[in-house]
Protein backbone atom coordinates (compact mmCIF):
# COMPACT_ATOMS: atom_id res chain seq x y z
CA UNK A 1 0.00 0.00 0.00
CA UNK A 2 1.58 3.30 -1.07
CA UNK A 3 1.03 6.64 0.52
CA UNK A 4 -0.57 9.30 -1.66
CA UNK A 5 1.43 12.54 -2.00
CA UNK A 6 0.20 15.21 0.37
CA UNK A 7 -1.84 12.77 2.43
CA UNK A 8 -0.95 12.38 6.11
CA UNK A 9 -0.94 9.02 7.77
CA UNK A 10 -3.04 8.46 10.87
CA UNK A 11 0.10 7.94 12.92
CA UNK A 12 1.97 11.07 11.88
CA UNK A 13 2.82 13.54 14.63
CA UNK A 14 0.91 16.82 14.66
CA UNK A 15 2.67 19.63 12.84
CA UNK A 16 3.85 22.38 15.16
CA UNK A 17 3.03 25.95 14.10
CA UNK A 18 6.14 27.61 12.72
CA UNK A 19 5.34 31.28 12.17
CA UNK A 20 4.17 33.80 14.74
CA UNK A 21 0.87 34.09 12.87
CA UNK A 22 0.40 30.32 13.06
CA UNK A 23 1.14 30.33 16.79
CA UNK A 24 -1.30 33.21 17.34
CA UNK A 25 -3.96 31.38 15.33
CA UNK A 26 -3.44 28.19 17.35
CA UNK A 27 -3.57 30.05 20.68
CA UNK A 28 -6.65 32.02 19.64
CA UNK A 29 -8.36 28.72 18.80
CA UNK A 30 -7.41 27.36 22.23
CA UNK A 31 -9.01 30.41 23.84
CA UNK A 32 -12.14 29.84 21.74
CA UNK A 33 -12.29 26.23 22.90
CA UNK A 34 -11.73 27.25 26.54
CA UNK A 35 -14.81 29.50 26.28
CA UNK A 36 -16.90 26.57 25.13
CA UNK A 37 -16.65 27.36 21.42
CA UNK A 38 -18.84 30.42 21.83
CA UNK A 39 -18.92 32.58 18.68
CA UNK A 40 -18.52 36.34 18.57
CA UNK A 41 -15.20 36.84 20.36
CA UNK A 42 -12.77 35.98 17.60
CA UNK A 43 -11.10 39.40 17.55
CA UNK A 44 -10.72 39.39 21.33
CA UNK A 45 -9.23 35.87 21.17
CA UNK A 46 -6.81 36.92 18.43
CA UNK A 47 -5.70 40.05 20.26
CA UNK A 48 -5.25 38.20 23.55
CA UNK A 49 -3.25 35.46 21.84
CA UNK A 50 -1.13 38.03 20.04
CA UNK A 51 -0.46 39.90 23.29
CA UNK A 52 0.46 36.67 25.09
CA UNK A 53 2.83 35.53 22.38
CA UNK A 54 4.55 38.85 21.77
CA UNK A 55 4.99 39.88 25.41
CA UNK A 56 8.58 40.23 26.57
CA UNK A 57 7.95 37.60 29.25
CA UNK A 58 6.96 35.00 26.63
CA UNK A 59 9.82 35.90 24.29
CA UNK A 60 12.35 35.49 27.08
CA UNK A 61 10.88 32.11 28.09
CA UNK A 62 11.21 30.72 24.55
CA UNK A 63 14.70 32.07 23.85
Amino acid sequence: MTKEPGKKSATSAPVQPETLEDRIRARAYELYEERGKEYGNDLDDWLRAEAELTSSKHRNATS
